[in-house]
């Protein structure tokens, strides 16, 4: 009875970390794609907004988080080329993309946080719109879209900490174009025919009778 229940029980094992990794390459990806497609989306919207004194009168402002910083819609574009590079590299090239991933997931929070109180892009705007350099926004308030870009960062950096907790158990996209080294089989040649004009002249020169049973 020992033997029975030995076999079941290595499969339940080998299956354990099998389910693990697709279960983390699903959310993964998901959380992959979706951080970054939720960062680029809040670093064209309006972040911030104010009024600049122009000719003895209000002038409204905004500023976008394009205006404000480039750094979160850059690294949301490093880190969704990091998610497709994890699948095609391995061992220690996937450790390392994974970090890149996680990193830039990371740089895209603090940026975003660093950029939700951040007034030189409005002051440049109120700097042009009066024509003097060193006038200043008067009045500012900001949005929650800094804060959209962070969570999109907080996508990213679990997609790589996923990556570097569970990347040896995901499939390589260039595994099944890569030979394993075995020598590929060769195809049997077919049979000669014998009553063929040039096996029988074959057959003359090694000094046989084609004819002859």
């Amino acid at each position: 009875m020992g033997y029975v229940t030995a076999v079941p029980h290595s499969r339940s094992e080998a299956a354990g970390p099998a389910r693990s990794g697709r279960r983390s390459l699903a959310i993964a990806l998901l959380c992959g794609a979706l951080g970054a497609a939720v960062a680029l989306l809040a670093t064209r919207q309006g972040w911030s907004e104010g009024t600049a004194t122009v000719a003895g009168g209000d002038f409204p402002l905004k500023a976008t988080g394009s205006d404000v910083t480039g750094v979160p819609a850059s690294l949301a574009i490093v880190g969704l080329a990091a998610l497709v590079a994890v699948f095609a590299v391995r061992r220690a090239g996937r450790f390392l993309v994974a970090g890149l991933l996680a990193l830039s997931g990371a740089g895209t929070v603090a940026a975003a946080l660093l950029g939700a109180s951040d007034s030189s892009a409005l002051d440049d705007k109120a700097a042009q719109a009066s024509g003097d350099t060193a006038a200043t926004v008067d009045s500012m308030s900001h949005t929650a879209w800094p804060y959209v870009a962070a969570a999109g960062g907080v996508l990213l950096l679990l997609a790589g900490l996923l990556a570097l907790r569970y990347g040896r158990l995901w499939p390589a996209m260039s595994g099944r174009y890569e030979r394993d080294g075995t020598p590929r089989p060769r195809r049997p040649r077919p049979a000669a025919d014998p009553d063929r004009p040039e096996e029988m002249w074959k057959a003359l020169d090694r000094g046989e009778d084609p004819t002859g049973a």
